[in-house]
């Protein structure tokens, strides 16, 4: 399961007005080769799920991982900052070992 903040709930919903994007659209969330650290996370909207994908809802908002990724995201926190240190999604997940400075790659 994917938990979220309640600074990424309200980002999220913000973003989906803003883009117009349809309540049929929910978050992917997904973890790819790539980074500093050797895996990155990718975060997107889409309106596709297929067989192999597993949908969480956490406060209302309905989150798409597919099998491969929820072995490096289980119990990670999708967290939004906007400080003076950085503005985007944050995850905060207790698989990682090693992360980089700027957050967007791991690895275990």
């Amino acid at each position: 399961m994917i938990i979220v903040s309640d600074k990424a709930k309200e980002r999220i919903l913000e973003l989906k007005k803003e883009e117009g994007r349809t309540e049929n659209e929910n978050i992917r969330v997904s973890v790819k080769g790539g980074g500093c650290s050797g895996l990155m996370y990718d975060l997107n909207f889409d309106a596709q799920t297929t067989e192999t994908d597993h949908v969480f809802e956490d406060k209302g908002i309905k989150i798409i991982v597919d099998r491969k990724s929820l072995l490096y995201l289980a119990g990670t926190t999708l967290e939004f900052s906007d400080g003076l240190n950085g503005k985007g999604f944050q995850f905060i997940n207790p698989n990682a070992s090693r992360t980089c400075g700027c957050g967007e790659s791991f690895s275990v």
